[in-house]
């Protein structure tokens, strides 16, 4: 469904460490309505729901809710850094389309 490249991989749990409300929780990506172009990726610390996609990494568990499933399959989550930005980059094959400024898509 989803995958996780290794370098998204060690930026997560090092979320998972540092961050307190993380603790005893699942990495959960989705999408949701917003931005101009319709939808807006979102990562969140969650707890598992009835219904979710549960895909286990060594060290966390990522959880897709039902809604957000069709629009995430066979994407791949990498992070990147560079001297002027970081952060979570998405290639999805089911993007339609994109704003100018990149934060929201068209599926």
């Amino acid at each position: 469904m989803v995958t996780l490249t290794e370098n998204a991989v060690k930026k997560v749990e090092e979320f998972f460490e540092a961050e307190e409300e993380a603790k005893g929780k699942s990495l959960r990506v989705g999408v949701t309505p917003g931005g101009c172009s319709g939808y807006e990726y979102a990562f969140t610390f969650d707890e598992k729901k009835d219904g979710d996609t549960a895909i286990d990494m060594p060290k966390f568990t990522v959880l897709i809710d039902p809604q957000s499933a069709p629009f995430l399959k066979g994407s791949e989550i990498d992070y990147d850094e560079s001297p002027t930005s970081a952060g979570f980059k998405i290639k999805n094959p089911n993007v339609k389309g994109s704003c100018g400024c990149g934060q929201s898509n068209q599926f």
